[in-house]
């Protein structure tokens, strides 16, 4: 029987040189980035510290961590309000959210918001207009799309969905 791996501890300089090349590796957060160092074994002043000059040498950047985010995640097609609450889970300030909301583009966006539209009408088997409507409008909403947005993008399909133009 296997023994369960034991922690392990690190120095602060060891758990600096760790945490340089976790950041180097992607975009974190200020969040993830004190945890990981909190499972290092370091005090809370230790990661502090850390903290304060990764920051500092721009390894850290909140502003910079909101902006990758949001072109990620438009890129997989979600709405602004579901990148909002993600990043307000992942301990973000308003003023970064707002920075990163920046990076998205209106055309790419509303395209986006179209094509999952169009995707979800294909795909759905609902046959009463009502219910159908209604089924596509909850799916682009949990997306996090915004209601007027949706409601634009169904009146530009210039049909009710599942009606085939003549």
């Amino acid at each position: 029987m296997m023994q369960p791996a034991k922690k392990k501890f690190y120095t602060p300089t060891e758990a600096l040189q760790k945490i340089l090349a976790f950041c180097v590796y992607q975009e974190r957060n200020f969040k993830e980035t004190e945890s990981k160092l909190r499972d290092y074994g370091l005090t809370e002043d230790e990661a502090g510290e850390i903290m304060i000059r990764l920051s500092r040498e721009g390894f850290l950047d909140e502003e910079r961590y909101a902006q990758t985010f949001v072109r990620g995640h438009v890129r997989k097609k979600w709405g602004r309000r579901r990148i909002t609450q993600e990043l307000k889970q992942k301990g973000l300030t308003d003023y970064c959210i707002k920075v990163g909301l920046k990076e998205i583009d209106g055309d790419e966006y509303y395209q986006n918001l179209v094509d999952l539209l169009e995707k979800k009408d294909r795909q759905e088997k609902e046959r009463h207009p009502g219910k159908r409507r209604q089924k596509i409008q909850l799916y682009l909403t949990s997306k996090g799309y915004e209601q007027d947005l949706i409601k634009m993008a169904l009146e530009d399909l210039g049909k009710e969905p599942g009606q085939d133009e003549e």
